[in-house]
């Protein structure tokens, strides 16, 4: 019994690996890329500007030998994209907070159909799990077999177990340079130079020709300060109070909750008595909590855009899964989320058997998948299995 714990701990462990590798590689990333695409230092509220480098103009990135300067310029035209709608939204409502929330709607309604794509792959997935279950079943220490066996049945159903990476990439392709965007842009006293394009400038900011220093502060030519957070200033970290040598903010407690919100949803459902699956859940849930410790590193700004982006996912994945995975809560489950069904499910046919035409509610359009119950599709797996099995012992026989 111990063993077969420590297989499963063994198993959970390197699931949380895979799930927290992203993070890890992601913080690296936004300070190497950060650290090439500032041109100087901005200094933070009540540093001294003795202790910091006088700040240059931001400009365009420029491609070097080294691997941090390609880098950077290979991001500088997302960055720009992403400045110059910042900016020009900034021009229009005159609140960088609401700047940041109109920008980050805008490229999550862009990005809507892939991310459709991701949650319906998950969630058709999480529908023949058991037929995969079945197929490791029949297959048992044949590893070759059960993964010849899995991809043909994901053909057959119309499964990309793939589908998941783009959404991923996407993210942090756009993370990165958002960081860099509130960092870099929102602390920089003259950043007209990143507003222009092949030698248009599409936005012209009246910023000062020298960087403008008060109280040890540089002065920022776009004014990132947000009345109605207190007077919070976007561009640097915002923290109420420190623990352990962590900054703890509100928004990224905010932002944590909102995100363990999100995995809860498209979780599959805990099976009675499977430990790995559920001490899987639980790592998956600590891995959004790793962001409150980012709270006194990365700008207030940054964790708005995050917010607002996995409201968005919530919305999308409340009308394809519904309230998947989230309740019950402590054991609790709300009226309004019992027997709830989702305003888009997620419904595909089932294959018609060999040999034969399609039965009804088994293919075609008579039937589909989402409209049977997993004990339902448990038990067809099951029974194909045992019939499969009686054939062959039969065959012995003879």
């Amino acid at each position: 019994m111990t063993e077969e714990r420590q297989k499963v701990n063994r198993k959970a462990a390197v699931a949380f690996m895979r799930r927290a590798a992203p993070v890890v590689l992601l913080a690296v990333i936004v300070l190497v890329v950060v650290a090439a695409c500032v041109p100087g230092t901005a200094t933070s509220p009540g540093a001294s500007a003795a202790a910091t480098p006088t700040q240059t103009p931001l400009a365009p990135a420029k491609p070097g030998a080294d691997p941090i300067s390609l880098l950077a310029w290979l991001f500088t035209p997302i960055f720009q994209v992403l400045f110059i709608t910042l900016v020009a939204i900034d021009q229009v409502v005159h609140d960088m907070g609401i700047a940041i929330i109109i920008m980050t709607l805008l490229v999550r309604a862009l990005l809507v159909p892939v991310f459709r794509r991701q949650i319906v792959s998950q969630r058709r997935t999480q529908l023949i799990q058991p037929e995969i279950k079945a197929l490791q079943q029949r297959y048992k220490g044949d590893r070759n077999k059960i993964q010849q066996a899995t991809m043909e049945l994901y053909r057959e159903r119309g499964v990309n177990p793939l589908s998941g990476c783009l959404p991923t990439l996407i993210t942090f392709v756009l993370l990165i340079p958002m960081y860099s965007v509130i960092s870099a842009g929102l602390t920089n006293f003259n950043p007209n130079a990143m507003l222009n394009v092949f030698g248009v400038q599409v936005i012209t900011l009246d910023c000062p020709s020298a960087p403008v220093y008060i109280n040890g502060q540089v002065q920022p030519c776009i004014n990132s300060v947000v009345p109605w957070l207190g007077g919070m200033n976007l561009a640097y970290p915002s923290t109420l109070f420190t623990i352990f040598g962590f900054g703890i903010s509100v928004l990224a407690v905010i932002s944590a909750l909102l995100q363990v919100v999100q995995t809860r949803m498209v979780m599959p459902p805990a099976t009675p008595g499977d430990q790995q699956a559920r001490l899987q859940q639980q790592m998956l849930l600590f891995v959004p909590l790793i962001s409150v410790l980012y709270g006194g590193i990365l700008p207030a700004g940054l964790f708005i855009y995050w917010i607002v982006t996995t409201i968005f996912s919530i919305i999308q994945q409340y009308l394809i899964v519904g309230w998947g995975s989230l309740f019950p809560v402590f054991g609790f489950t709300p009226g309004f989320a019992r027997d709830h069904k989702p305003r888009f499910p997620v419904t595909f046919d089932a294959p018609a058997p060999k040999g034969g035409p399609a039965a009804p509610g088994q293919g075609g359009t008579q039937g589909t998948m989402s409209s049977r119950t997993d004990e339902q599709r448990t038990a067809s797996a099951a029974s194909t299995v045992r019939q499969r099995g009686r054939q062959g012992r039969r065959g012995r026989r003879r």
